[in-house]
């Protein structure tokens, strides 16, 4: 059940398309002794580092969910013949929480991200979670956890569902149980300043047929090597290509790609299955489309990319997702050919981070339905 409400205090008119989560029974709740808050130091807040008084965790078992409670973070008690350590069977998400001016707490897409979720988990052959575990478990979470959300420019909290094998057996088949959780981390910003990225001709991230469009956590342990070779002749990350012919550009490290050329914005298809469908990458779509830009989402060859370089048409590349949500390359290499981009000159991908930020801090209005309140 989704309804709409008014924000309260001065951003009232704006904020009318507000979702409201609402409650379900059946999720247990253990609260913490003692809260780690006041150890935080909120100016300093790397991505990932630090984590909530709270988790969320259910098990699947004999067919069913069930053991779904929240508790005290902890570390988990794992069996050496646990099916994730050996085969990998594993997916994740990420989603973020923000507090608007009078202090009320909302989550970006969630239910996108839900949906996400279970399309990886059919693609690795897990089970679906249902929705009021992954919703209302993520509600509930929060709401007991809210006053680690940052308030400052850049900062949210993070939030990462995630399930995993857990038969303790040795065999490559599907798992028959499975842990389900989530768990929360303020964070700063993803990267803090303008990206040098390195076209990967070698190393491939995912081919048709797949798991590219899936957030499996293979598809990134996969990508470590490329990334450490590229750290070390000093570029921030890859601009990863297809596998067949390392024609087509697909990724950008862990974000999706925008290219603006001339008065159109281009980003690769979804059709090959071989990049994940980002929700960030499709809010991105809606908002350049409401800025009267035409979104061609297609096959994109590096050489027509360098071509359009070459020509004064490319005008600027950014990367979109969850962690990161719009990051701006700076300089973009192929080979031995290096596209340096004035950056301080940009207007398109400022102007687009500028409206996703304001809609997610509620000083603008929510058009499109994103923001879901707790």
């Amino acid at each position: 059940m989704q309804l709409f409400v008014a924000c309260a205090g001065q951003f009232s008119f704006l904020c009318y398309k507000i979702n409201v989560m609402v409650a379900a029974p059946g999720i247990n709740v253990q609260k913490a002794e003692t809260s780690k808050l006041h150890s935080l130091n909120f100016s300093d807040l790397p991505f990932g580092k630090y984590f909530t008084d709270h988790m969320l965790e259910a098990d699947y078992e004999d067919g069913e969910w069930k053991n779904v409670e929240i508790k005290p973070y902890q570390p988990l008690l794992l069996d050496p013949s646990t099916a994730v350590i050996h085969y990998g069977q594993a997916i994740f998400e990420g989603i973020k929480a923000y507090k608007d001016k009078d202090g009320k707490a909302y989550i970006f897409r969630p239910l996108d991200n839900y949906r996400r979720f279970n399309i990886s988990a059919a693609r690795m052959e897990m089970p679906a979670v249902p929705e009021e575990i992954f919703m209302e478990g993520m509600r509930l979470l929060i709401n007991l956890d809210r006053n680690w959300i940052p308030d400052q420019e850049e900062h949210s909290l993070y939030i990462r569902p995630f399930m995993f094998a857990t038969d303790a057996m040795i065999g490559v088949k599907p798992s028959t149980s499975y842990k389900f959780m989530i768990i929360l981390s303020p964070t700063g910003p993803y990267y803090a300043k303008p990206m040098r990225i390195y076209v990967e001709e070698k190393y491939s991230r995912a081919a048709p047929g797949g798991i590219g469009f899936a957030k499996a956590a293979g598809n990134y342990a996969a990508s470590l090597l490329a990334t450490t070779e590229a750290h070390k002749l000093g570029y921030d990350q890859v601009l990863w290509t297809d596998a067949a012919e390392h024609k087509y550009v697909q990724e950008i490290g862990t974000m999706n790609v925008f290219f603006i050329m001339g008065n159109k914005a281009y980003t690769p298809g979804l059709q090959t299955e071989t990049i994940l469908s980002g929700v960030t990458r499709d809010s991105a779509i809606a908002l350049l489309k409401e800025m009267n830009y035409e979104v061609v989402e297609e096959q994109i060859s590096i050489d027509q990319i360098i071509e359009a370089h070459r020509a004064g048409e490319l005008q600027e590349v950014f990367g979109t997702g969850t962690a990161a949500t719009i990051s701006l390359i700076k300089e973009l290499r192929y080979r031995d050919y290096v596209m340096e981009f004035k950056i301080e000159n940009w207007k398109i991908s400022t102007e687009l981070k500028k409206r996703l930020d304001e809609i997610r801090n509620c000083s603008a209005p929510d058009r499109f339905g994103w923001m879901y309140e707790i």
